[in-house]
């Protein structure tokens, strides 16, 4: 006998870690967008002149909770791959690109900040990039899961960039949530 574990044991430790990373991942995405104000009922963002490729509410609503599952088991994945060189740099990376991801709709919908929030995004698609290029060296499989991360901040970042251009004076159509005074 010279495994360690079994290989039910080692499945049950990779749920294990995915029952804490993709909920954890679910929450504070979901709270990101919630104090930010995220979204079509957003007045700022309803008075913002958008590109037609500009998707309904409804897709935001389904595909970012999907997208934060994938990233969830990517990062499960990479967390699991126990003794993987490059894990721990992996794994730092992921963190500082999720937080990104995080503060960027209070920097877009809180603040109305449109023309930092397109580089925020383009910084969040390098620091993603470079993730999934990290787990694809350790799991395949977690490299896998974030390619649709990743086409969505592609998408995102031209429609970032739309709405940057076609609303030079974006800042000032609405005061931000962030700076209004009571």
């Amino acid at each position: 006998m010279n495994q360690i574990a079994s290989q039910g044991q080692l499945r049950l430790a990779f749920l294990r870690w995915a029952l804490v990373t993709v909920p954890a991942i679910e929450f504070l995405g979901g709270a990101s967008g919630f104090l930010s104000n995220s979204g079509y009922g957003n007045r700022w963002f309803a008075a913002l002149d958008k590109s037609p490729l500009t998707p309904p509410g409804w897709v935001f609503g389904t595909v970012w909770p999907l997208l934060y599952l994938l990233m969830g088991l990517a990062l499960a994945v990479i967390i699991h791959a126990r003794g993987a060189r490059g894990r721990g740099v992996a794994i730092t990376l992921f963190i500082v690109q999720l937080a990104c991801n995080f503060a960027w709709s209070p920097l877009f919908f809180g603040a109305h900040e449109a023309t930092l929030a397109f580089y925020l995004l383009l910084v969040i698609l390098v620091l993603a990039t470079i993730t999934t290029v990290l787990f694809g060296r350790i799991r395949p499989l977690a490299a896998w899961l974030m390619v649709p991360y990743l086409l969505w901040l592609g998408f995102a970042s031209g429609l970032a960039y739309d709405i940057d251009r076609m609303n030079p004076d974006a800042e000032g159509l609405v005061a931000p949530a962030m700076r209004t005074q009571i």
